[in-house]
């Protein structure tokens, strides 16, 4: 069975459809490659504090999530940290949502730290 991949470009649209459906504000902080750029997903609570959503396959190639720390952290840490992944992958995306619940509107699981 092939797996038919979205574009990154329709997939983030569909993500900040999502959370402006939820109320919530989001952003593309950087723009990556439209057809396959790795997608960065920053939720900020509104408090300093964010958590970083990460891509990641599963043992069957399906994507999932990875959190960048078990816990909301610094939003200055994590904006380091993806400052630091687009200096080493100029296709990478970088999708900020502002949430006061700490919703990051994902649709794939995100698996246990």
């Amino acid at each position: 069975m092939k797996i038919i991949q979205l574009k990154t470009g329709f997939w983030v649209e569909a993500l900040l459809r999502r959370a402006a459906t939820g109320l919530a504000a989001a952003y593309v902080i950087r723009h990556g490659d439209e057809d396959a750029g790795a997608v960065l997903v920053k939720v900020a609570d509104l408090s300093g504090q964010a958590e970083l959503f990460v891509p990641a396959r599963d043992e069957n190639g399906d994507r999932i999530w990875t959190r960048f720390r078990d816990k909301p952290v610094a939003e200055a840490e994590v904006d380091a940290y993806c400052r630091r992944r687009a200096e080493g992958d100029p296709d990478i995306w970088v999708v900020e949502i502002e949430d006061r619940q700490g919703r990051s509107f994902l649709t794939e699981p995100v698996a246990d730290s």
